[in-house]
């Protein structure tokens, strides 16, 4: 069965190619022109994974990105966000920070695109917390039908990498946690293809602050093997 994609541009050529490329690789590609546009598609489309631009008139890649994030529908669909102008780092960082998966720099490769594409499909196979219950322990619970996060019965919002993250950590107390095993259960990637640690650590810094002093301290970096929650 054909994935669906929807791609969010307002560059009109780049959707076009970026369509027929991956209608050749069994995908049904829709598109919209901007942020809000692209909300409306969610709604109706039901994506399985969406590509969008940062630089949009209207509602901008970024935000298009943090409201796709709050609506429960639509929160734990993958999101891959493209720029050609906004390629720093602390550019990369603040579309983590609203909610993308990957991050890819125009123009890039098509192939190299698609295995990212078909790298985080790949998550929802391997999503940590989805076959599992509620999960309540001191100071937070975690509710993974309802992909909620609770921290002294206060919800907090966190993205789908950041829920699906701490509910891995929170799931194995003690145990450390190699970042390899994070990006295969996590993102569903390949480390031997792709082991590099700056993705978990951008995420841990974001999941830290919104957790709240007392149970970010919980999360122990162990240098040179990866993470434990504590």
């Amino acid at each position: 069965m054909r994935k669906k994609a929807l791609i969010v541009d307002d560059d009109r050529e780049m959707v076009n190619i970026l369509s027929k490329y991956l209608s050749t690789h069994d995908f049904s590609a829709l598109s919209a022109s901007d942020g809000a546009q692209g909300l409306a598609a969610l709604e109706d489309a039901k994506p399985d994974i969406v590509i969008t631009d940062v630089e949009m008139p209207g509602m901008d890649g970024l935000t298009f990105c943090r409201k796709l994030r709050e609506t429960r529908s639509s929160a734990s669909v993958p999101v891959i966000i493209m720029s050609g102008k906004k390629i720093t780092e602390t550019d990369m960082v603040s579309g983590y920070a609203r909610g993308a998966d990957d991050y890819v720099i125009k123009p890039f490769s098509y192939p190299v695109l698609l295995a990212k594409i078909q790298a985080l499909l790949k998550r929802v196979k391997y999503a940590p917390a989805l076959k599992a219950g509620k999960t309540k322990r001191s100071g937070f619970e975690i509710d993974p039908e309802g992909r909620a996060l609770k921290v002294s019965g206060k919800p907090v919002r966190v993205t789908s990498k950041e829920f699906d993250l701490f509910s891995l950590l929170a799931s194995k107390p003690g145990r450390v946690i190699s970042v390899n095993h994070m990006l295969e259960n996590v993102w569903g990637l390949d480390p031997a293809n792709y082991n590099d640690p700056h993705t978990v650590e951008v995420h841990i810094y974001n999941l830290r602050k919104k957790l709240g002093s007392r149970l970010s301290a919980r999360i122990k970096a162990v240098a040179g093997h990866g993470y434990k929650f504590e």
